[in-house]
């Protein structure tokens, strides 16, 4: 038996015992008439004292109630038993009996077995105290070991005895054992004791043995409230819940008036089955709720995704006159969290100060997250400080909320931190961590604390390893990520959802799709998570068929109206194009968010910006808070001319909003609306508003719309404008402005910018590296271009490989552009349509035509559909070497209406080889699709003025002039030092035009002794 004896030396002097009197006589209450033996006096008042508190302690207080009445009640017991020893009597009798069983009811287990060793008589009453205080304590083998003491000292055991004893088997689940005691129980004939059978009934129900738990309250002559609410608990404890409902409506038909704890138990069982209407109607009936019946209504809402009503139930008991206790506010607080209701967050926050609970770990945790969640981490932190007795729940929940926000850097602090106060580390300390690595994309880290968690013995726990995948694969180790998820034995739905997502996000689809495939056949349910990133990965592909088939399985799980999944079941319509159908899941979800409507939003935009435009405002009457998603995807939207009135409109909204518009979300979003709609000045104005000039970013934006608008050097001059900012450029950056310089040939601003690529690191980047090759390509440096294309240290990407080859093609190094396409195969890069574009232009141009007819099979065969430059450049290589008829037919064997640029190309190769009728067939449908391009009229006048047709070449110029098309003169241009030199056929406005045309006269004159005579049978310049 666990009884230890600690000896203690107690004071005797008079001074220690006036002590005593002292404060006793601030306790006991003063008597005017004292026996005529003082002591027998002073012993019964001390009994009654002593059980008094007992009764006090026995009575229902909320947690935090009766830690304060238990401390005062162990106070005053052990004054009471100072003053006993004092007196030499408190081991007798009733007295004695009575501190011991104070100590038991106050949890004082060290005090309880000292008392009960030092008692002179220890009866049936001191031994069911002590039992009862082990049972309480949860030391239910105790309680057995005990109670064979009780046997081997002589003492019988009576009713409350064996319910404790029975109370202590059920919580063993030793049912053997229990047996015994029922029969002992039968053998002293207590088996009708309303103790006794209570017991058994609660024993034989929690222990799975309801057909024993049945009989025995079947035959119980006289059932109290407890053998019902056992009864009722033990069928709802293995599924029966229809029985379990039987017999809480026969408890009501004999007259036994439910209790506080029976009416709880039947609630609790409805909300844990997530019936919460039966939970709702059955509360309704419960005459005045105790506070524990709210909290089961308040936590059984919030856990099941009801947190509105979670929180109307918290108004309605605090409007009852309910006291909180902190599960009340745990609760709560956890509702108001996943609804980021700051407002009303700050309302519980100050109930919790007005009772001392914030100080409470619980509470404290609660406020940490709830604050975390709304995005107020200062105040969450203040929260954290506030609470002095820290746990590991506590520094667990401040770690999540730095997490939640991405402030990864605090996470590591604080965890430093957390481990030089002494607190060890557990499964959710890690998840929080790994949490923090893989937002840093910290790898390094990730993996030293991969290795602690080995040395911790934390590495097969579940928790632990789903981070550690998670972690990996946000990183970009998805080997490391697949490997960890291979080597966990208990897999669940968070570790398949880690790895799916990890796939998705580095846009490995078919990797997804695969894990997709056999986490089902290894028996899973897909949830939320899995289908939303499966959604995700068909967008990303515009895989609608795949889509389809997910959506299908997302129905069967009841999961497609779902707030995430049927958010990311509509983005993946809309983003497919299938606009009809991501309307009609929109429609059809109960509960729309301002997620899902932004992708509606989004899938409408291009194409019908009025029905986003609907769908915006309808959001706002639902109550709903724009986000600046929504605005950058209206934004995104008024990509036309047209649409630049609606762009300015939710540009003075976001104004009126208050919004950040200089960030770089929504600003990137402005600037590409004003871009799109050739507003560059508005664009410029709008830049000049931005109060953070050190964005990247948005000097990017800048650039890059310049540069698609062709007002390149405008383009170049922001370039330099952002280094004097010091502002480092990015990937996008070098390639917007290297593409600027590739259209202005400006090879010395192109040279500086490749400097600053090789001292940033981004000669790297394939990326930047491709658009250098092409920039030295398109200013005719094939060589820079090369050695750029040779000195790579990596080749993975197609676009290195498509701007050499393009590069060499276009300069006429066509045997080269040949070589790169074979050593890109070598290679096993896969080639797309701008690579057989770049082929074929340079078969064109070395006359390789039975090649080019390969090449063109070759990309069919690849699964590539031509485009229209493709066919125009098979017809410009059949016709450029003569294949004229071959190239017609061609064009005639299309399977779309060919356009200007196919039957220009026919053209051009008819002007070579004086086609006349090939020629004027090609003209007229030019002439039909540009009827105001002067290209097909000098071209096919070039045709006409070789054959000596001079009737039809006044005709042509008849028909330009009736239809008053111009032909643009030609312009070509130089760079002498840091200015650009324009030269416009007929344009004597250079400030030099005397000087260059002296030159000119002396170049004819040498031209002339050369043998050089001019072509005069184009009357009209060709144009090229």
């Amino acid at each position: 038996m666990r009884l230890r004896y600690l000896s203690r030396t107690l004071p005797t002097s008079e001074s220690n015992s006036f002590l005593h009197h002292s404060l006793f006589s601030t306790i006991l209450p003063q008597s005017t008439h004292w026996s005529t033996n003082p002591q027998h006096g002073i012993y019964t008042q001390l009994l009654r004292l002593c059980l008094r508190q007992c009764r006090k302690v026995k009575t229902h207080y909320t947690f935090d109630e009766m830690s304060q009445t238990r401390e005062q009640a162990l106070k005053t017991g052990k004054i009471i038993h100072a003053q006993g020893l004092e007196l030499g009597f408190w081991s007798k009798g009733l007295l004695g009996n009575a501190i011991l069983d104070l100590y038991a009811k106050c949890g004082d287990v060290d005090s309880v077995e000292k008392a009960f060793h030092d008692l002179e008589k220890r009866d049936v009453l001191a031994w069911n105290s002590v039992l009862s205080m082990y049972s309480k304590q949860g030391l239910v083998e105790e309680v057995v070991i005990s109670f064979g003491s009780l046997l081997n000292s002589g003492i019988l055991p009576n009713e409350f005895t064996f319910a404790v004893l029975l109370s202590a088997c059920t919580r063993l689940k030793d049912v053997e054992f229990g047996r015994l005691v029922h029969c002992f129980i039968v053998k002293m004939g207590l088996e009708a004791s309303s103790f006794c059978e209570g017991a058994l009934i609660d024993m034989y129900s929690k222990c799975n043995y309801v057909t024993d738990a049945r009989r025995m309250f079947d035959g119980s002559m006289d059932l109290d409230i407890v053998s019902w609410t056992s009864m009722i608990a033990g069928y709802i404890q293995v599924g029966l819940l229809e029985e379990a409902l039987k017999v809480f409506e026969n408890m009501q038909k004999v007259g036994c008036v439910p209790d506080q704890v029976a009416f709880v138990t039947i609630i609790t069982a409805f909300v844990g089955l997530g019936k919460l209407d039966d939970a709702c109607a059955l509360f309704s009936q419960m005459p005045n709720p105790n506070v524990v019946a709210w909290n089961v209504m308040i936590s059984g809402h919030a856990k099941r995704g009801y947190e509105a009503e979670a929180i109307e139930y918290f108004q309605n008991m605090r409007a009852s006159g309910v006291k909180s206790t902190r599960s009340t506010l745990g609760s709560v607080l956890s509702a108001i969290a996943s609804l980021t209701a700051l407002d009303f967050g700050l309302l519980v926050h100050a109930e919790a100060v007005k009772q001392g609970l914030n100080c409470n770990v619980y509470v404290g945790s609660s406020l940490i997250s709830m604050y975390a969640k709304c995005e107020k981490i200062d105040a969450a932190k203040k929260v954290f400080d506030a609470v002095d007795e820290k746990n590991v729940v506590l520094w667990n929940a401040m770690l999540g909320g730095y997490a939640q926000n991405g402030h990864a850097g605090e996470v590591i602090e604080l965890f430093s931190q957390m481990k030089g106060s002494g607190f060890h580390p557990d499964e959710f300390t890690y998840t929080s961590i790994l949490s923090a690595c893989a937002c840093l994309e910290c790898l390094e880290t990730g993996r030293q604390f991969h290795a602690f968690i080995i040395k911790k013995k934390f590495a097969s726990n579940l928790f632990v390893t789903n981070a550690l995948v998670d972690m990996y694969a946000k990183s970009g180790a998805l080997k490391e990520a697949r490997h960890q998820f291979e080597i966990i034995k208990n897999r669940d739905n968070v570790s398949w959802n880690a790895i799916i997502v990890g796939y998705v996000q580095e846009e490995n689809v078919l990797e997804a799709f695969n894990m997709f495939r056999r986490m089902i056949l290894y028996g899973f349910v897909p949830d939320e998570v899995s289908l939303a990133s499966i959604f995700s990965a068909c967008a990303n592909v515009q895989s609608l068929e795949q889509g389809k088939q997910v959506h299908s399985l997302a129905v069967k799980s009841g999961l497609e109206k779902s707030l995430y999944a049927g958010s990311a079941l509509v983005d993946m319509y809309a983003k497919c194009g299938a606009i009809e159908d991501a309307c009609k899941v929109l429609r059809g979800m109960p509960q729309r968010n301002v997620v899902s409507i932004n992708a509606m939003i989004a899938g409408y935009g291009p194409k019908d910006i009025d029905e986003a435009i609907s769908l915006f405002r309808e959001m706002q009457v639902d109550g709903l808070k724009p986000s600046e998603v929504t605005f950058a995807s209206i934004l995104d939207a008024c990509h036309e001319r047209h649409k630049l009135n609606v762009g300015r409109q939710i540009h003075c909204l976001i104004l009126k909003r208050g919004l950040l518009y200089d960030e770089e979300f929504l600003g990137v979003s402005l600037l590409r609306m004003y871009m799109n709609s050739l507003r560059d000045t508005d664009a410029r104005i709008l830049f000049a508003e931005f109060q953070n000039r050190k964005s990247a970013v948005l000097w990017t934006a800048l650039i890059s719309g310049h540069t698609q608008n062709n007002c390149n050097e405008e383009a170049l001059h922001f370039f330099q404008e952002m280094h004097s900012y010091n502002v480092l450029p990015d990937q996008a950056t070098f390639v917007s402005v290297l593409r600027a310089c590739a259209v202005l040939s400006s090879l010395q601003e192109g040279r500086q910018i490749h400097t600053l690529i090789y001292h940033t690191g981004y000669d790297l980047d394939e990326l930047t590296t491709s658009a250098l090759i092409d920039m030295y390509a398109k200013c005719g440096e094939v060589k820079c271009s090369a050695q750029v294309f040779e000195e790579m240290n990596s080749k993975n990407d197609i676009f290195c490989w498509n701007s050499m080859m393009v590069g060499f093609a276009k300069n006429g190094y066509a045997e080269d552009a040949l070589r790169i396409f074979l050593e890109m195969k070598q290679t096993r890069v896969m080639p797309d349509d701008v690579t057989f574009l770049g082929v074929l232009t340079a078969c064109s141009h070395a006359g390789k035509v039975t090649e080019g007819r390969q090449i063109f099979d070759m990309m069919i065969n690849y699964g590539i559909q031509p485009r229209v430059d493709h066919c125009a450049c098979i017809v410009d290589l059949l016709g450029r070497w003569g294949f004229l008829k071959e190239a017609e037919d061609f064009i005639d064997s299309l399977k779309f209406e060919p356009d200007a640029m196919i039957w220009a190309a026919l053209l051009g190769a008819s002007r070579i080889h004086g086609d006349e009728i090939r020629g004027r067939r090609a003209a007229e449908k030019l002439i039909e699709l540009e009827p105001q391009n002067s290209s097909p009229y000098v071209l096919l006048s070039n045709i006409y003025a070789a054959s000596g047709n001079w009737d039809e070449v006044n005709a042509l110029r008849r028909a330009m002039r009736e239809k008053r098309v111009q032909k643009f003169p030609g312009c070509s241009w130089i760079v002498v030092g840091q200015k650009t030199n324009l030269f416009i056929a007929g344009d004597k406005s250079h400030p030099k035009v005397d000087e260059i045309e002296e030159i000119l006269k002396d170049l004819v004159v040498l031209m002339r002794e050369d043998g050089y005579a001019p072509e005069v049978d184009s009357l009209l310049h060709e144009e090229e």
